[in-house]
C-alpha cells in the first residue's frame, strides 16, 4: 500500500536514475511541497513516498525534472526545452489501496498511468 513512483528513460531504455522529483499535496491552485527526493540506479525512490500509515485521501503532484535530466545525461536540448519539467496532478480516492504513478519520458514525450 502507500505511494510510490518510477520513471523510465524511454529515449535510452533505461531507468531515470538521478533525475530530481518533488511531490506535493494540492488544495485547488494551492500546492505544498511534501518532499524532494532524487531517484536512484533503478529509477524509483528509495522508499515509497507516503507508506501505508501516511497516504490520505486528497489530490496531489508529482513534478519530474525532466530536463535536467537530459541535459545530464548529454542530451543536446533545443532553448527553450520542449518539456522542462512534467507535472503529474492525481487523486488518492482509497488510501487503503496501492498508488503507483510510473513515468515514461523522453525530451519530446511522455505518458503515464495508475501502476500496480
Amino acid at each position: 500500500m502507500g505511494l510510490s513512483t518510477h520513471v523510465l528513460d524511454t529515449m535510452h531504455g533505461c531507468p531515470a536514475a538521478g533525475m530530481k522529483v518533488e511531490l506535493f499535496r494540492t488544495d485547488g491552485v494551492q500546492a505544498t511541497l511534501v518532499k524532494s527526493l532524487t531517484l536512484n540506479h533503478d529509477g524509483r525512490t528509495d522508499a515509497p513516498l507516503f507508506d501505508n500509515a501516511s497516504l490520505k485521501t486528497g489530490t496531489y503532484r508529482l513534478t519530474f525534472d525532466v530536463a535536467a535530466y537530459f541535459k545530464a545525461r548529454g542530451v543536446s536540448l533545443p532553448e527553450p526545452n520542449f518539456l522542462h519539467r512534467v507535472s503529474l496532478d492525481f487523486g488518492v480516492a482509497h488510501a487503503d489501496q496501492h498508488y503507483h504513478v510510473p513515468l515514461l519520458v523522453s525530451p519530446w514525450s511522455y505518458s503515464t498511468y495508475r501502476g500496480s
